[in-house]
Protein backbone atom coordinates (compact mmCIF):
# COMPACT_ATOMS: atom_id res chain seq x y z
CA UNK A 1 0.00 0.00 0.00
CA UNK A 2 0.98 3.31 -0.53
CA UNK A 3 2.21 6.02 2.78
CA UNK A 4 -0.78 7.64 4.34
CA UNK A 5 -0.59 11.18 6.07
CA UNK A 6 0.82 12.60 3.13
CA UNK A 7 -0.85 16.16 3.98
CA UNK A 8 1.99 16.24 6.95
CA UNK A 9 4.72 16.30 4.50
CA UNK A 10 7.55 18.91 4.73
CA UNK A 11 7.72 21.19 1.90
CA UNK A 12 11.36 22.95 3.27
CA UNK A 13 13.74 24.46 0.88
CA UNK A 14 10.38 25.48 -0.86
CA UNK A 15 9.59 28.59 -1.90
CA UNK A 16 6.79 27.82 -3.96
CA UNK A 17 4.64 24.57 -5.00
CA UNK A 18 4.74 25.97 -9.09
CA UNK A 19 8.05 26.72 -9.08
CA UNK A 20 10.99 23.91 -10.35
CA UNK A 21 13.14 22.48 -7.35
CA UNK A 22 16.89 23.08 -7.44
CA UNK A 23 19.51 21.92 -5.00
CA UNK A 24 23.28 21.11 -5.13
CA UNK A 25 24.22 18.24 -6.57
CA UNK A 26 27.93 16.52 -6.39
CA UNK A 27 29.33 13.81 -8.82
CA UNK A 28 32.53 12.35 -7.28
CA UNK A 29 34.42 9.29 -7.47
CA UNK A 30 38.57 8.40 -7.02
CA UNK A 31 39.59 7.37 -10.49
CA UNK A 32 42.50 4.93 -10.40
CA UNK A 33 44.47 4.10 -13.41
CA UNK A 34 47.45 1.84 -14.02
CA UNK A 35 50.61 3.74 -15.66
CA UNK A 36 51.98 2.79 -19.00
CA UNK A 37 55.67 2.58 -19.64
CA UNK A 38 56.31 6.35 -20.07
CA UNK A 39 53.92 8.09 -17.16
CA UNK A 40 55.12 5.56 -15.53
CA UNK A 41 59.20 6.37 -15.18
CA UNK A 42 58.02 9.86 -14.83
CA UNK A 43 55.70 9.33 -11.98
CA UNK A 44 58.59 7.06 -10.36
CA UNK A 45 61.17 9.80 -10.97
CA UNK A 46 58.96 12.81 -9.57
CA UNK A 47 58.54 10.55 -6.47
CA UNK A 48 62.72 10.13 -6.02
CA UNK A 49 62.14 13.98 -6.55
CA UNK A 50 63.30 14.24 -9.71
CA UNK A 51 62.11 15.41 -12.97
CA UNK A 52 62.27 13.87 -16.40
CA UNK A 53 61.43 14.32 -20.08
CA UNK A 54 61.27 12.70 -23.19
CA UNK A 55 64.00 13.34 -26.42
CA UNK A 56 61.62 13.75 -29.58
CA UNK A 57 62.97 13.19 -33.18
CA UNK A 58 63.77 17.08 -33.19
CA UNK A 59 66.22 16.98 -30.71
CA UNK A 60 63.64 18.73 -28.26
CA UNK A 61 62.88 17.44 -24.54
CA UNK A 62 59.43 17.40 -23.66
CA UNK A 63 58.05 17.77 -20.17
CA UNK A 64 55.94 16.50 -19.46
CA UNK A 65 57.22 13.18 -21.50
CA UNK A 66 54.41 12.64 -24.14
CA UNK A 67 54.59 8.80 -25.59
CA UNK A 68 54.70 9.47 -29.18
CA UNK A 69 56.69 12.35 -30.68
CA UNK A 70 54.17 15.04 -32.16
CA UNK A 71 55.67 15.14 -35.41
CA UNK A 72 56.10 11.51 -36.62
CA UNK A 73 53.72 9.82 -34.44
CA UNK A 74 57.04 7.11 -33.26
CA UNK A 75 56.61 5.65 -29.62
CA UNK A 76 59.49 7.83 -28.02
CA UNK A 77 61.85 6.17 -25.23
CA UNK A 78 65.16 8.56 -24.61
CA UNK A 79 64.36 9.79 -21.07
CA UNK A 80 66.32 13.14 -20.41
CA UNK A 81 66.79 14.34 -17.15
CA UNK A 82 65.59 17.75 -16.28
CA UNK A 83 66.42 20.64 -13.63
CA UNK A 84 63.98 21.39 -10.63
CA UNK A 85 64.19 25.13 -11.49
CA UNK A 86 62.51 27.03 -14.27
CA UNK A 87 62.05 30.72 -16.03
CA UNK A 88 58.85 31.77 -15.71
CA UNK A 89 57.17 32.23 -19.60
CA UNK A 90 53.84 33.45 -18.97
CA UNK A 91 51.45 33.63 -15.87
CA UNK A 92 47.64 34.30 -14.71
CA UNK A 93 46.36 35.07 -11.68
CA UNK A 94 44.20 32.84 -9.12
CA UNK A 95 42.53 35.49 -7.03
CA UNK A 96 40.05 32.94 -5.30
CA UNK A 97 41.18 29.06 -5.69
CA UNK A 98 38.80 26.71 -5.56
CA UNK A 99 38.28 22.56 -4.44
CA UNK A 100 40.89 20.39 -5.40
CA UNK A 101 43.71 23.57 -6.75
CA UNK A 102 47.26 23.36 -5.94
CA UNK A 103 47.06 25.30 -3.70
CA UNK A 104 44.26 27.12 -1.20
CA UNK A 105 44.66 30.59 -1.17
CA UNK A 106 45.49 33.48 -4.02
CA UNK A 107 48.14 31.86 -6.38
CA UNK A 108 49.45 32.29 -9.56
CA UNK A 109 49.40 29.45 -12.86
CA UNK A 110 52.37 29.47 -14.58
CA UNK A 111 53.59 28.04 -17.98
CA UNK A 112 57.67 27.48 -16.77
CA UNK A 113 60.57 26.13 -18.30
CA UNK A 114 62.17 23.85 -16.32
CA UNK A 115 66.53 24.10 -16.95
CA UNK A 116 67.02 21.69 -19.79
CA UNK A 117 63.80 21.23 -21.20
CA UNK A 118 62.27 22.71 -24.81
CA UNK A 119 58.46 22.84 -23.69
CA UNK A 120 56.80 24.75 -20.73
CA UNK A 121 54.58 22.81 -18.08
CA UNK A 122 51.63 24.37 -16.56
CA UNK A 123 51.58 24.18 -12.74
CA UNK A 124 50.99 26.81 -10.06
CA UNK A 125 53.68 29.24 -8.35
CA UNK A 126 52.95 30.33 -4.61
CA UNK A 127 53.71 33.85 -4.35
CA UNK A 128 52.19 36.83 -2.04
CA UNK A 129 50.36 38.90 -5.04
CA UNK A 130 50.37 39.38 -8.67
CA UNK A 131 53.24 41.94 -7.81
CA UNK A 132 55.87 39.13 -6.63
CA UNK A 133 55.31 37.25 -10.04
CA UNK A 134 56.63 38.34 -13.03
CA UNK A 135 57.42 36.98 -16.76
CA UNK A 136 61.55 35.73 -16.68
CA UNK A 137 61.24 35.35 -12.96
CA UNK A 138 63.02 31.90 -11.56
CA UNK A 139 61.22 29.64 -9.43
CA UNK A 140 62.09 25.91 -7.76
CA UNK A 141 60.09 23.13 -7.23
CA UNK A 142 58.14 22.70 -3.96
CA UNK A 143 57.99 18.99 -2.88
CA UNK A 144 54.52 17.61 -1.44
CA UNK A 145 55.61 15.73 1.69
CA UNK A 146 53.51 12.44 0.37
CA UNK A 147 54.71 11.47 -2.83
CA UNK A 148 53.77 8.70 -5.27
CA UNK A 149 51.21 10.99 -6.97
CA UNK A 150 52.30 11.38 -10.07
CA UNK A 151 52.24 15.13 -10.66
CA UNK A 152 50.54 16.19 -7.52
CA UNK A 153 54.38 15.07 -6.18
CA UNK A 154 54.71 18.79 -6.97
CA UNK A 155 52.90 20.73 -4.46
CA UNK A 156 53.70 23.47 -6.71
CA UNK A 157 56.79 26.35 -7.50
CA UNK A 158 57.86 29.26 -5.81
CA UNK A 159 60.91 31.70 -6.12
CA UNK A 160 64.39 30.16 -6.50
CA UNK A 161 65.99 30.41 -2.77
CA UNK A 162 66.93 27.56 -0.64
CA UNK A 163 68.25 24.54 -2.24
CA UNK A 164 65.13 21.73 -3.13
CA UNK A 165 65.44 18.67 -1.10
CA UNK A 166 67.92 16.45 -2.12
CA UNK A 167 66.37 13.66 -4.95
CA UNK A 168 66.25 9.78 -4.15
CA UNK A 169 68.07 6.55 -4.84
CA UNK A 170 65.53 3.96 -6.54
CA UNK A 171 62.18 5.01 -5.37
CA UNK A 172 59.99 2.60 -5.61
CA UNK A 173 58.18 2.32 -9.03
CA UNK A 174 54.77 4.36 -8.95
CA UNK A 175 52.46 1.97 -11.09
CA UNK A 176 49.19 3.02 -10.44
CA UNK A 177 47.79 6.24 -9.23
CA UNK A 178 44.36 7.62 -7.92
CA UNK A 179 42.83 10.60 -9.13
CA UNK A 180 40.40 12.23 -7.38
CA UNK A 181 37.25 13.42 -9.69
CA UNK A 182 34.24 15.60 -8.16
CA UNK A 183 32.41 17.63 -9.97
CA UNK A 184 29.91 20.24 -7.71
CA UNK A 185 26.83 22.59 -8.88
CA UNK A 186 23.44 23.63 -8.66
CA UNK A 187 20.43 21.15 -10.59
CA UNK A 188 17.62 22.99 -11.66
CA UNK A 189 14.79 20.26 -12.20
CA UNK A 190 12.49 21.06 -14.90
CA UNK A 191 8.43 21.82 -14.11
CA UNK A 192 8.04 18.15 -14.97
CA UNK A 193 10.58 16.65 -12.95
CA UNK A 194 9.65 19.14 -10.06
CA UNK A 195 6.12 18.27 -9.45
CA UNK A 196 7.35 14.14 -9.64
CA UNK A 197 9.76 14.70 -6.80
CA UNK A 198 7.43 16.73 -5.18
CA UNK A 199 5.00 13.70 -5.77
CA UNK A 200 7.66 11.24 -4.18
CA UNK A 201 7.93 13.62 -1.05
CA UNK A 202 4.74 12.61 -0.37
CA UNK A 203 4.69 9.12 -0.89
CA UNK A 204 3.32 9.04 -4.52
CA UNK A 205 4.64 7.63 -7.66
CA UNK A 206 3.49 10.26 -10.43
CA UNK A 207 4.22 9.77 -14.14
CA UNK A 208 2.64 11.40 -17.55
CA UNK A 209 0.69 10.17 -20.24
CA UNK A 210 1.47 11.13 -23.92
CA UNK A 211 -2.06 12.16 -25.68
CA UNK A 212 -1.31 10.08 -29.21
CA UNK A 213 0.23 7.39 -28.21
CA UNK A 214 -1.23 6.66 -24.77
CA UNK A 215 2.12 5.47 -23.33
CA UNK A 216 2.71 6.28 -19.61
CA UNK A 217 6.34 7.74 -18.61
CA UNK A 218 7.57 7.54 -15.01
CA UNK A 219 10.19 9.53 -14.06
CA UNK A 220 7.96 12.12 -16.18
CA UNK A 221 9.50 13.61 -19.51
CA UNK A 222 7.96 16.29 -20.29
CA UNK A 223 7.22 15.31 -24.12
CA UNK A 224 7.08 11.95 -25.36
CA UNK A 225 10.17 10.27 -27.14
CA UNK A 226 8.15 8.93 -29.92
CA UNK A 227 5.48 11.06 -30.85
CA UNK A 228 7.20 14.36 -30.10
CA UNK A 229 4.31 16.02 -28.01
CA UNK A 230 3.90 17.67 -24.73
CA UNK A 231 2.32 15.09 -22.09
CA UNK A 232 0.69 17.59 -19.63
CA UNK A 233 -1.68 14.61 -18.50
CA UNK A 234 -0.67 13.74 -15.20
CA UNK A 235 -1.09 9.90 -14.15
CA UNK A 236 -0.47 8.65 -10.27
CA UNK A 237 0.95 5.22 -10.36
CA UNK A 238 0.68 2.24 -7.93
CA UNK A 239 3.74 0.90 -6.10
CA UNK A 240 3.46 -2.10 -7.27
CA UNK A 241 5.26 -3.42 -10.32
CA UNK A 242 6.56 -6.40 -12.68
CA UNK A 243 10.77 -7.30 -13.17
CA UNK A 244 11.54 -6.95 -16.44
CA UNK A 245 14.90 -7.08 -16.39
CA UNK A 246 17.97 -7.76 -13.54
CA UNK A 247 21.24 -8.32 -12.57
CA UNK A 248 23.03 -9.97 -9.91
CA UNK A 249 25.76 -7.74 -8.45
CA UNK A 250 28.43 -10.09 -6.77
CA UNK A 251 31.55 -7.97 -7.21
CA UNK A 252 32.20 -5.63 -4.37
CA UNK A 253 33.26 -2.03 -5.36
CA UNK A 254 34.13 1.49 -3.20
CA UNK A 255 31.28 2.76 -1.53
CA UNK A 256 29.09 0.01 -1.87
CA UNK A 257 26.02 0.27 0.65
CA UNK A 258 24.81 -3.26 0.32
CA UNK A 259 27.09 -6.55 1.04
CA UNK A 260 26.87 -8.72 -2.42
CA UNK A 261 24.86 -10.71 -3.66
CA UNK A 262 22.00 -8.53 -4.31
CA UNK A 263 19.76 -7.40 -7.34
CA UNK A 264 19.32 -4.45 -9.66
CA UNK A 265 16.59 -4.77 -11.63
CA UNK A 266 14.22 -2.71 -13.94
CA UNK A 267 10.75 -2.66 -12.60
CA UNK A 268 7.91 -1.99 -14.41
CA UNK A 269 4.78 0.27 -12.68
CA UNK A 270 1.52 -1.49 -12.93
CA UNK A 271 -0.01 1.32 -15.20
CA UNK A 272 3.17 2.62 -16.83
CA UNK A 273 4.98 1.91 -19.72
CA UNK A 274 8.57 2.04 -19.14
CA UNK A 275 10.67 0.32 -16.26
CA UNK A 276 13.44 2.36 -13.86
CA UNK A 277 15.98 0.77 -12.17
CA UNK A 278 15.78 -0.18 -8.81
CA UNK A 279 17.06 -2.96 -5.97
CA UNK A 280 15.21 -5.75 -5.03
CA UNK A 281 15.55 -7.09 -1.95
CA UNK A 282 13.46 -9.63 0.38
CA UNK A 283 15.12 -12.59 -0.71
CA UNK A 284 17.38 -14.44 -1.94
CA UNK A 285 19.44 -12.89 -4.81
CA UNK A 286 18.98 -16.42 -7.10
CA UNK A 287 15.68 -15.98 -6.87
CA UNK A 288 15.36 -13.21 -8.52
CA UNK A 289 13.77 -13.48 -12.00
CA UNK A 290 11.77 -11.91 -15.14
CA UNK A 291 7.91 -11.63 -14.32
CA UNK A 292 8.48 -11.06 -10.33
CA UNK A 293 5.58 -9.65 -9.35
CA UNK A 294 7.54 -6.75 -6.52
CA UNK A 295 6.24 -3.93 -4.15
CA UNK A 296 7.64 -0.93 -2.87
CA UNK A 297 9.26 -0.68 0.42
CA UNK A 298 9.23 3.00 1.94
CA UNK A 299 11.40 4.35 3.74
CA UNK A 300 10.18 5.77 7.38
CA UNK A 301 8.14 8.97 6.33
CA UNK A 302 10.45 11.06 8.35
CA UNK A 303 13.30 9.86 5.96
CA UNK A 304 11.69 11.46 3.23
CA UNK A 305 13.02 14.13 0.63
CA UNK A 306 13.05 14.83 -2.88
CA UNK A 307 14.33 11.66 -4.13
CA UNK A 308 13.44 8.07 -5.38
CA UNK A 309 15.66 6.67 -2.44
CA UNK A 310 12.33 7.16 -0.43
CA UNK A 311 11.96 4.03 -1.65
CA UNK A 312 14.58 1.78 -0.14
CA UNK A 313 13.91 -1.12 -2.53
CA UNK A 314 11.14 -3.61 -3.73
CA UNK A 315 10.57 -6.79 -2.61
CA UNK A 316 8.43 -9.68 -3.67
CA UNK A 317 4.77 -9.67 -2.91
CA UNK A 318 3.87 -12.96 -3.14
CA UNK A 319 1.47 -12.89 -6.26
CA UNK A 320 1.82 -15.38 -9.34
CA UNK A 321 4.53 -13.98 -12.10
CA UNK A 322 3.29 -11.89 -14.66
CA UNK A 323 2.27 -12.97 -18.27
CA UNK A 324 5.66 -13.24 -20.63
CA UNK A 325 3.67 -10.72 -22.78
CA UNK A 326 2.73 -8.03 -20.43
CA UNK A 327 5.87 -6.86 -20.13
CA UNK A 328 8.12 -8.36 -23.03
CA UNK A 329 7.78 -5.43 -25.30
CA UNK A 330 9.91 -3.22 -22.28
CA UNK A 331 12.73 -5.94 -22.54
Amino acid sequence: MLPQNREHVSLQFVTGLSEPLSAPLEVGFDYTRSLGPVHRRFATELRGRRIVGVRGSDGRVHVPPVEYDPDTAAALDEFVQVGTSGTVLSWSWMPQPIEGQPLQHPFAWAFVLLDGADTPMLHAVDVGSPDAIRTGMRVQVRWSAERGNGIRDIACFEPVGDSPAAPEEDPEPVTMITSPVHLHYQHSASPEESRYLRGLAEGRLLGQRCPECGKVYIPPRGACPTDGVPTEEEVELPDTGTVTTFCIVNVPFLGQRIKPPYVSAYVLLDGSDIPFLHLVLGCAADEVRMGMRVRAEWKPREEWNYTLQNIDHFRPTGEPDAPFETYSQHL
